[in-house]
């Protein structure tokens, strides 16, 4: 038995070498990637945009005669190609259409569809929104020209400048700011004119010191003759303007305060009215 099983193993042994040494068959069965065709190869180094054009710049694209030129033959190209040579279409019918407009984007419209409708619609006559009535309404319930906007803006800026320097340029800037104030809660009220200029000139043809700033009917010239003071008058003016103009509050003072005079004096009808603040060299009261 030993013997035996000593032959057994000396004979796999002798099996596996031979398997191993042996050389492969030369009809072996295998499999390699076949060769890329020549064409195929050609066109994979051609650019995306045609095998005439030349590769463009990083982010730019210039039009010249190369991209023209395939521009051309691609269109060329496309519009050759002929839809029926695939074969016979089938008849466009009821269910047909609805399939293709079920393949449509819904809610997103249909392109198609929307042509085909715009064809065989009247063309939609757009009405008409302005009429002479309509026109004249307009006219006549305040309608002015841009440039009368601009004139009576610049109007408005330049009588509150007088007023903030003539009243108040020895002020702090809270006091003339506080003098402004008056004067816009004067054009908001309905006790004096409408308008900044109205308020600052208003009884100033009545005669002498009959209007309601002095500076306005004393017969002296308005022209200011300190330019700093001119200065910070003019730009006070811009500001309070652009808050008056756009319905802000000037907030220097309540918007009940109406009236103001200097601390050098104590008119009779102060007592009448309630005094509400003080700043600098002037009292600035509301009626009661």
């Amino acid at each position: 038995m030993r013997a035996v099983s000593h032959a057994l193993a000396i004979g796999a042994a002798a099996l596996v070498l031979f398997v191993t040494l042996s050389p492969a068959r030369a009809d072996q069965d295998a499999v390699f990637p076949q060769a890329v065709p020549a064409d195929i190869a050609q066109l994979r180094t051609q650019p995306a945009l045609g095998p005439t054009l030349l590769p463009p710049e990083p982010g730019r694209q210039h039009l010249n005669a190369a991209l023209l030129t395939n521009y051309i033959k691609r269109q060329e190209t496309l519009r050759a190609f002929d839809v029926n040579a695939a074969g016979p279409k089938p008849e466009l019918t009821a269910d047909v259409l609805m399939g293709y407009i079920a393949r449509g984007s819904l809610g997103g419209g249909n392109m198609a569809l929307s042509a085909i409708d715009s064809f065989t619609s009247e063309p939609a006559k757009p009405a008409s929104t302005v009429t002479s009535d309509l026109l004249a309404s307009y006219v006549q319930k305040g309608y002015v020209p841009t440039a009368k906007r601009i004139e009576t803006a610049n109007n408005e800026r330049g009588c509150l400048a007088q007023a903030i320097y003539h009243e108040a340029r020895g002020e702090s800037a809270t006091g003339q700011l506080a003098v402004a104030n008056i004067i816009v809660n004067r054009a908001r009220s309905k006790r004096f004119p409408a308008s900044l200029c109205g308020v600052v000139y208003q009884n100033a043809d009545k005669g002498r010191y009959r209007c309601q700033f002095t500076f306005a009917c004393d017969g002296r010239s308005d022209t200011p003759k300190e330019r700093r003071a001119w200065a910070r008058s003019v730009a006070l003016a811009e500001k309070v303007y652009a808050e008056y103009a756009t319905g802000e509050d000037v907030g220097a003072l309540p918007k009940s305060a109406l009236y103001y005079h200097t601390t050098a004096v104590r008119p009779s009808w102060s007592r009448t009215y309630q005094q509400v603040a003080e700043v600098g060299a002037h009292i600035f009261y509301a009626p009661n």
